[in-house]
C-alpha cells in the first residue's frame, strides 16, 4: 500500500520533517532501505547507519531528527511508530468467511457467518466462534471452547474443552491451549494421574507463539489477562495467573499456581517455581532462575555470566568452598 509522507504521518500521529509528496510503500532496515521505504532508528548502536541511509523517510526520537539526512518522521516512540508504520504499509490479506469443505464440524457448533474454518479443521460440540475469527488449517477445537471477535488462529493450534477466548487473540502455529497440567501424585512405588478438571481463560488482545502451551487448571482456571505476549516455546503451568500487558520472552517456564503481576517482563529462558507470587512491574532478566516470590516492582537477575571456560571452571571449584571459608572468617571475627 503507498502513502505520501503527509499521510503517513497522519496515520501515525507524529510531526513530518521533509517533503509530504513523497511516496513510500514498504518499510526497511536502515542498511537495507532504499527509495519508497520507510525505515526508522530506535537503538543508539544503529544510529551510525543513519547518515548512509538511503529510505526515502526515517522514523526517529527528536534527539536523532538533526541527524537525518533524509525526511524524518518524529516521534517520542519510535519503535511503535514503526510498528504502526509496518501495519498500514504492509495490510494482511483480508479476512475470509465460510467453512472448507474439508472441515469437521459438529452439528451444535455456532460459527458466525464471517468467520472462517480452514482446510482439515475440526470444530467439535458447542464450541462457539465468533464474528470475523480466522481458524487457520488443521486446528482442533474441543467442546464447549469459546473464541471471541477477530481472533486468528494460524494453523495447527489445538485449543481443548472448555478454554475461553477473549476478542482479538492471535494464536501462532502449534499452540495447545487446555492441555492437561502435570499432576502427579506420588503411590510410593509409581504415580497416580491427578484429573485436570480447570479450564483456561484468555483474555483480549492476547498474542501466543508458536508451539507454547497453556495448561488448564487442576480445579480452578488458569488465567491470561488482556493484553499479555507470549513468545514461542513458552510452558505456562496449571492454575498460573499472568497479569494484563505482561510480556513473556521464548523458552520461559513458568511452574503451577504462580501469580505473575500486570506490565511485567520475563526475558528468555527465565524460570519460576511453583506458588510464587509476582508484583507488578517487575522485570527479570534472560536465564534467571526465581525461586522465591518477589513483592517489589524493580529489576531482578540471577545466574552465571558467560566467562571462558577454563576461568568458569576455576570458580565453580571454589564455589564449593565459600561455605567453608565463611565460617571460617565468621569465627575468626568471634
Amino acid at each position: 500500500m503507498a502513502l505520501t509522507l503527509t499521510q503517513l504521518a497522519d496515520c501515525l500521529g507524529v510531526e513530518l520533517r521533509g517533503d509530504g509528496e513523497v511516496l513510500v510503500d514498504r518499510v526497511a532496515t536502515l542498511d537495507a532501505a532504499g527509495q519508497g521505504a520507510v525505515s526508522f532508528l530506535s537503538n543508539s548502536r544503529y544510529r551510525v547507519q543513519l547518515a548512509r541511509c538511503k529510505a526515502s523517510a526515517v522514523i526517529v526520537a527528536e534527539s536523532d531528527a538533526d541527524q537525518a539526512p533524509l525526511a524524518a518522521l518524529v516521534t517520542d516512540q519510535p519503535y511503535v511508530a514503526y510498528a504502526r508504520a509496518v501495519s498500514l504499509l504492509h495490510p494482511r490479506e483480508s479476512r475470509r468467511q465460510g467453512i472448507h469443505p474439508s472441515a469437521c464440524v459438529d452439528a451444535s457448533a455456532s460459527i458466525d457467518s464471517t468467520a472462517w474454518v480452514g482446510e482439515h479443521c475440526t470444530i467439535d460440540a458447542n464450541v462457539r466462534i465468533g464474528p470475523g475469527s480466522q481458524i487457520g488449517p488443521a486446528c482442533v477445537i474441543g467442546a464447549g471452547v469459546h473464541i471471541g471477535d477477530e481472533c486468528d488462529l494460524i494453523a495447527r493450534v489445538t485449543v481443548l474443552a472448555g478454554a475461553q477466548l477473549g476478542d482479538r487473540v492471535m494464536l501462532h502455529p502449534g499452540v495447545v491451549i487446555g492441555s492437561d497440567g502435570f499432576g502427579q501424585a506420588s503411590t510410593g512405588d509409581g504415580w497416580e494421574k491427578v484429573p485436570q478438571i480447570g479450564s483456561v481463560l484468555i483474555g483480549d488482545d492476547v498474542e501466543i507463539g508458536a508451539n507454547s502451551c497453556v495448561d488448564r487448571g487442576a480445579l480452578g482456571d488458569t488465567v491470561i489477562e488482556t493484553g499479555v505476549r507470549i513468545d514461542n516455546q513458552v510452558q505456562v503451568a496449571h492454575n498460573v495467573s499472568i497479569g494484563a500487558h505482561t510480556a513473556i520472552a521464548a523458552c520461559v517456564g513458568i511452574s503451577g499456581s504462580t501469580r505473575v503481576g500486570r506490565h511485567c517482563t520475563l526475558a528468555g529462558g527465565v524460570g519460576l517455581v511453583g506458588h510464587l507470587t509476582i508484583a507488578d512491574h517487575v522485570h527479570i532478566t534472560g536465564m534467571s532462575m526465581v525461586t522465591r516470590s518477589i513483592s517489589k516492582p524493580g529489576s531482578y537477575s540471577s545466574g552465571t555470566p558467560l566467562m571462558e571456560n577454563t576461568l568458569w571452571r576455576k570458580n565453580a571449584v571454589r564455589m564449593k568452598s565459600l561455605d567453608a571459608l565463611f565460617r571460617r572468617f565468621k569465627n575468626h571475627k568471634e
